[in-house]
């Protein structure tokens, strides 16, 4: 890690490698990587920042929950550990490959690394009685009730009235468990994909062992604690919007372009950020704030570069 530059964590939402209105074939995949990654250029043309990217899987890991369970009768499915791996290995290939292009076609030279990455998590967190992602298809009623025949799943039934999905663990990060490696690959000059969907959920096992857990980790807390971690000088949190708002979608919404610490734990608070939205990426700018001591940003893609210069999104500091 070159001292002179600022160690950079950038949190990818999935719908930025995978829009969901799109089918899920390989030719959107790519298109859609290979415009993220021209995007991000401008990121390692310059000499101000070492960069780390993470990335969420929502739209994948759904889809290859699908397939597991339309194929079921022919071939055994994963848990949601072995799913999370698979995602981090598909989306990180794709992304790797586009950044490589992108490095070749403007002259960047630098290596790019994907890193299957472990996220630790406590077997007691209360997330595990208090199940609360969704996961998977929708599934009508009749088929629920086949599936609770051999399965001891927990559904949810959707509020738009799509039927019912089902509900797993989200468990708070403790540790990325390569952090270290992490650290030592950017020191040696690596741009490094990591922590894909949150990483994976392991936890110790009454043995010691590391063990996988029927879980999914919030991508956005995920990149906190390691950005935390890591000492990171800036926590980047990239979305569908621009900035922040409270009041959404109201009347009297208003932009929120910048708070303080007290402010974003205030607004947090009250409810202006949805839990299956903003929510769980202003806490995660929370979180890094308050244990860092530095600044995140949550901003669109497209205005990443005039969030760097505090002309876009949104900023929470201390």
């Amino acid at each position: 890690m070159d001292k002179s530059k600022k160690l950079l964590v950038i949190a990818l939402g999935g719908n930025a490698l995978l829009d969901s209105k799109s089918k899920g074939t390989i030719e959107e995949r790519e298109a859609a990587a290979a415009l993220t990654s021209e995007q991000l250029i401008p990121l390692f043309v310059s000499d101000e920042y070492d960069v780390i990217l993470t990335h969420g899987n929502g739209p994948q890991v759904g889809n290859l929950l699908i397939q597991n369970e339309e194929a079921a009768s022919k071939v055994p499915p994963m848990p949601l550990d072995v799913c999370v791996a698979e995602t981090q290995g598909e989306i990180g290939y794709i992304l790797q490959k586009a950044l490589q292009n992108s490095f070749e076609k403007h002259n960047i030279k630098k290596s790019i690394l994907t890193l299957l990455t472990e996220v630790l998590v406590d077997e007691n967190d209360n997330a595990f009685s208090d199940l609360s992602k969704p996961v998977g298809p929708y599934y009508t009623t009749e088929q629920t009730k086949e599936i609770l025949k051999t399965k001891n799943w927990k559904f949810k039934e959707d509020p738009a009235g799509k039927g019912y999905r089902r509900i797993v663990a989200s468990p708070k990060p403790i540790k990325v468990i390569q952090t270290n490696i992490i650290s030592d690959l950017v020191k040696s000059g690596y741009a490094i994909i990591c922590v894909g969907g949150g990483g994976i959920p392991v936890y110790h096992n009454e043995k010691g062992e590391i063990s996988g857990v029927e879980a999914v980790i919030d991508k956005d807390l995920a990149s906190a604690q390691l950005a935390v971690d890591l000492k990171a000088d800036l926590f980047v949190i990239l979305t569908n919007v621009e900035n922040c708002y409270i009041n959404f979608k109201k009347h009297n919404q208003m932009d929120i372009r910048d708070m303080n610490l007290d402010e974003a734990v205030t607004y947090f608070e009250q409810g202006h950020f949805s839990a299956g939205s903003m929510g769980p990426k202003v806490l995660s700018g929370i979180e890094f704030v308050s244990h860092a001591g530095n600044n995140a940003i949550i901003t669109h893609i497209d205005k990443l570069s005039e969030a760097l210069q505090n002309s876009a999104g949104t900023l929470i500091h201390l």
